[in-house]
């Protein structure tokens, strides 16, 4: 290893200890906006036509989020984190659109 590479190598972890104290901010940050629909489906004990309908959707994205294929964005993403964060609200506030409640 050189000298010059060496150099930014110990400038690169002593900004590291820097950010990890909160004296400097990330250059960049990553986050993971993956979903586990199928973990949500099982939290609102519906089935993947229930949880479709209560969505306004068709079962095959919900086929496709479960398995991995696809990933829900936009509205489908917002609507999944509300059942994530408040599965009975959730629910109950949908429930109008299963015909016959919402036996299985």
């Amino acid at each position: 290893m050189n000298h010059e590479m060496f150099n930014e190598l110990v400038n690169s972890i002593k900004e590291a200890g820097q950010i990890k104290r909160g004296e400097l901010k990330p250059s960049r940050t990553f986050t993971d906006d993956t979903i586990d629909v199928k973990v949500i489906r099982t939290q609102t004990d519906l089935s993947q036509s229930q949880l479709a309908t209560l969505m306004g959707i068709s079962r095959r994205p919900l086929q496709h989020w479960e398995t991995g294929r696809r990933q829900p964005q936009g509205t489908a993403l917002a609507l999944l984190t509300v059942f994530q964060k408040a599965t009975e609200s959730a629910v109950k506030a949908l429930s109008h659109r299963i015909p016959c409640g919402l036996s299985k």
